[in-house]
């Protein structure tokens, strides 16, 4: 009877065959699979992957191993993809199951486009089907794109499940049952460097690889540059000035003195003027179009709203108008304290939902300009998916277009607007 070493050295070996299949056929992927780290745990049911470990069951590699030859390498293009775009480091998903279901399909769609020899399963033609159907109302297959139409359209629990069932070969993480502890960790900067490099590589040896370029605007995709919301948003801070004691310019020392030695004459009487930076009067836009709207907005207006509360001194009179808009402006909801601030976040309902154009909104925003409804604006934030209609000419204050996620698809910004791709720190949310 084989024992449980001999089972663990079997499945080993089988990772290993896989290991060199992958790095014999595609050779830009050396580098990346060479930096896994692969752990049996009897028992643990299948596999679990994050981000840098692939936790497997002995037992269960060699019965899928006996049952399609091919499994083991399907396993590692799986995980591995997954790790160089960076899927298991996004922290800015506000449903998990959803995106990492999304993060499957589009996995599994770049290693179908690839077409490579020994790596298909019984399931692919199956598999096929189901992408030629999401592909009719989905423009590109990838994670973003996927997780967006599910969030926006939602998804049928049989669907959820046929979709798993076909796509995901790894556990939900809350199946880790054991927490492995290591000296050194990968992290996103380090999984960042190795993509860098896989798509270095992969343009040397595209001409040999079908989908190569499926897979270069994938890596493109995952790799942009996402800046920070919060160090964007002081832009629209404007220097205001309030009246109060300047602690740097008063000394309290001699202050007292001359209280105790002529009286009520202070030697030096407090300066109570000080230019502090503050957030005054500008517009936050929310596309409410189709493809915008429920937890996309929630999750904006909880992370702007949370910045101009923590990381920003609001002056007490504010004057922030809150737009909602498609093709026109359906509601204009003007905020003027740090606790309506609040309320908006938690209570705001959407309206709209129609096609999207961007020039009615700053069009209104020149009505409320020229009635003095507005004074002394520093800027216009405009969350939106970016499917629209821009304006021409450039307005003469700050201007930002924020985008939940990357895409190649989407129009150029104009070139007076500045562009951000959220990406929500890592927090209790």
């Amino acid at each position: 009877m084989t024992d449980e070493r001999t089972i663990e050295d079997y499945a080993e070996k089988v990772l290993k065959l896989a290991k060199d299949t992958v790095i014999v056929r595609l050779r830009f992927f050396d580098a990346a699979l060479n930096r896994l780290v692969f752990e049996a745990k009897k028992g643990c049911g299948g596999y679990i992957f994050d981000g840098e470990t692939l936790i497997y069951d002995p037992e269960k590699l060699l019965y899928d191993y006996k049952e399609e030859p091919a499994f083991a390498v399907r396993l590692l293009l799986h995980i591995l993809l997954h790790a160089i775009l960076l899927h298991p480091f996004r922290k800015d998903r506000g449903d998990e199951r959803y995106w990492h279901l999304a993060t499957d399909i589009a996995v599994e769609e770049l290693i179908l486009s690839m077409e490579i020899e020994g790596a298909g399963l019984l399931r692919d033609a199956e598999e096929r089907i189901i992408l030629g159907r999401l592909s009719k109302w989905v423009p590109r297959l990838n994670a973003d794109s996927i997780y967006r139409e599910f969030m926006v359209g939602g998804i049928s629990k049989d669907s959820e499940s046929g979709y798993a069932r076909l796509f995901s070969f790894d556990l939900p993480k809350s199946a880790v049952k054991v927490r492995y502890e290591r000296d050194e960790k990968l992290s996103e900067s380090d999984w960042e460097k190795i993509a860098e490099r896989v798509k270095a590589e992969l343009k040397t040896f595209s001409k040999d690889v079908a989908g190569a370029e499926e897979l270069l605007a994938a890596l493109k995709e995952s790799t942009g540059k996402r800046y920070d919301y919060d160090e964007i948003l002081s832009r629209f801070a404007v220097m205001s000035e309030e009246i109060r004691i300047n602690p740097d310019e008063f000394d309290y020392g001699y202050y007292m003195y001359g209280l105790s030695t002529y009286g009520d004459m202070p030697l030096i009487e407090p300066l109570e003027y000080t230019e502090e930076k503050k957030v005054r009067s500008f517009v936050i836009a929310i596309d409410t179009s189709a493809s915008v709207r429920g937890k996309r907005v929630e999750g904006f207006l909880e992370r702007t709203f949370d910045i101009l509360k923590k990381s920003v001194s609001l002056s007490e009179r504010l004057n922030v108008h809150l737009v909602q808009c498609d093709s026109s402006v359906t509601e204009d909801l003007l905020i003027r304290s740090k606790n309506e601030l609040k309320e908006a976040a938690a209570n705001l309902k959407i309206r709209g939902f129609g096609g999207t154009d961007f020039r009615p909104v700053f069009s209104y925003v020149e009505e409320l300009r020229e009635k003095e409804r507005i004074k002394d604006l520093k800027g216009l934030i405009y969350f939106t998916d970016g499917y629209g209609v821009y304006p021409e000419k450039a307005p003469d204050y700050d201007t930002m277009f924020v985008f939940d996620s990357e895409d190649v698809n989407r129009p150029d910004v104009p070139f007076w607007a500045v562009k951000v791709i959220l990406e929500n720190e890592d927090d209790d949310r």
